[in-house]
């Protein structure tokens, strides 16, 4: 029997496979085949022959190089560009920062009012049903128009069954003190055995009228909501998840410690927000996405877009003559510090409520123009545009409807009223509670739509402007100076660090 004869090493095609270097830097091409053989050239590597010996890389073996490390996919030069844009620009941030740290929330006396108030934790211990004629002070029952609302609120308050609810106070000086509450039968707060409530404490009211409830103790779900929502980001997100998730811890820490403390001290309430705000935005970018020149582009369309956002806020809050002072809690700040600046102060709520979207437009963008240029690397910085926009139009439609979405929905009871009150819709958006909504929303989505072009454009010029696919590599063995015949494009392969 005869046995068929193969060439020992039959030609390759360029590699294909799962386990193919990508055309960006690691596999730059194929050097020449020779007889029987092929010589892949794309880093230092040995050949190894058919006898078990090492070849140069040509006759019967193959040539195999592997790349050490990463290489970065812009130039050192482009590098040290983008360094020195940015790290003045965190260097402003951290003097910022250290200039402008509070020493904390300056003391003051507690009005009793609003969120004012001290406030402890109880526990309903008893709920006793009783009939609301025996507890209430008005006595006989209302004979008025019961079509009202004040009308048939006390007709259920004179007739119907109410609740005394006993209460035990599980902090402060006065624990295990007990003190009992009326519920009445359209409240919408009812009150059952073993609730958690919070209860104000007033120490210079009469002993009996020291302590009322005021709210429900959420503490408990919410804290589970939180847990759910932590383990899902690190499930599905992993490493990056956890990244996330440390990232919005240290937000949350630059809010408390340094936004509000310093605002309450007298600080603008302007510069805070621009130094916070870039603060948070610099931790949380290169936490989650890793220190990469992709990142930094991503950081320089945020602040760019930050920048508008800043400039047209400050512009529109100031000639519609929005003072920022709409509602009980900001008549209660300006109350108590009247140093504030109250218009300020709602042009850095922008700022900061903006933040967060910018975020997700921007490293989007880039990502998306950093992934075009790997599948075709030979795309110049203006096809890179084109594609980029395209993927960014369909962002920004979804984003502008979102924004709108999320300030009509927590301005839901307020439309409601003014629907109930059939006021016309030039009537509603010429009140200003209404038209800081407008102005916060459109400004914001006026910086997002800005956001698409601008980083866009950043991330084609950076990533096209060089190409370490094009550079010739040496096939081993080959003598110093030769270069590969033909620079390999648009392979796949394992994603180095970008």
């Amino acid at each position: 029997m005869t046995t068929p004869q193969h060439p020992p090493f039959p030609p390759h095609g360029p590699r294909r496979g799962p386990n193919a270097e990508e055309g960006d830097g690691r596999a730059a091409g194929h050097a020449p085949v020779g007889a029987h053989g092929a010589s892949y050239g794309h880093g230092a590597g040995e050949g190894h022959g058919a006898d078990g010996g090492h070849n140069a890389g040509g006759g019967h073996g193959h040539s195999h190089a592997h790349s050490h490390g990463p290489a970065a996919p812009v130039s050192r030069h482009l590098r040290k560009v983008i360094a020195a844009i940015l790290i003045p620009f965190a260097a402003a941030v951290l003097v910022g920062l250290a200039v402008l740290w509070p020493g904390g929330a300056p003391p003051h006396e507690r009005t009793g009012v609003g969120f004012d108030r001290q406030t402890q934790q109880a526990t309903v211990t008893k709920v006793v049903q009783l009939s609301c004629q025996s507890v209430n002070a008005s006595g006989g029952t209302p004979t008025g128009d019961t079509s009202t609302a004040e009308g048939s609120s006390a007709v259920r308050q004179a007739t119907g069954d109410c609740k005394r609810a006993t209460i035990r106070v599980d902090t402060g000086e006065g624990k295990g003190r007990t003190f009992d509450e009326i519920v009445q039968p359209d409240q919408s707060r009812q009150l059952h055995e073993g609730q958690k409530v919070v209860v104000a404490y007033e120490p210079s009211a009469p002993k009996d009228l020291q302590y009322s409830v005021t709210d429900i103790n959420r503490r408990l779900p919410l804290a589970l909501l939180a847990g759910v929502f932590a383990l899902a980001v690190v499930a599905v997100g992993r490493l990056r998840g956890l990244m996330a998730l440390v990232s919005l811890a240290i937000s949350f820490l630059l809010l408390n410690f340094f936004i509000l403390p310093s605002i309450l001290q007298g600080s603008n309430p302007l510069v805070v927000a621009v130094i916070g705000s870039s603060a948070i935005m610099l931790i949380a970018l290169y936490l989650c996405h890793g220190l990469s020149a992709r990142t930094s582009v991503a950081v320089l369309g945020t602040l760019i877009s930050l920048l508008l956002i800043g400039v047209l806020g400050s512009l529109f809050i100031g000639w519609a003559a929005l003072t920022g002072n709409t509602d009980d809690n900001t008549g209660l700040i300006h109350g108590l510090y009247p140093s504030i600046d109250m218009s300020g102060l709602l042009l850095a709520g922008v700022i900061i409520g903006s933040l967060g979207v910018l975020d997700d437009v921007t490293v989007t963008q880039t990502s998306a123009v950093w992934e075009l240029h790997e599948a075709d690397p030979t795309m110049g910085w203006r096809g890179l545009y084109r594609a980029g926009i395209r993927i960014g139009r369909d962002h920004i439609a979804s984003v502008v409807n979102t924004l709108v979405l999320a300030y009509a929905g927590a301005a839901l009871p307020l439309l409601l009223l003014f629907s109930i009150a059939q006021s016309g819709v030039g009537t509603v958006a010429n009140s200003e509670l209404v038209a800081e909504e407008i102005v916060r929303t459109l400004v914001g989505s006026i910086g997002l739509v800005a956001s698409v072009p601008v980083t866009t454009a950043l991330a084609a010029l950076v990533v096209s402007a060089d190409r370490p696919a094009n550079r010739p590599v040496r096939a081993v063995g080959a003598a110093p100076g030769a270069d590969a015949a033909a620079p390999a494009r648009g392979r796949r392969g394992r994603r180095r660090k970008r």
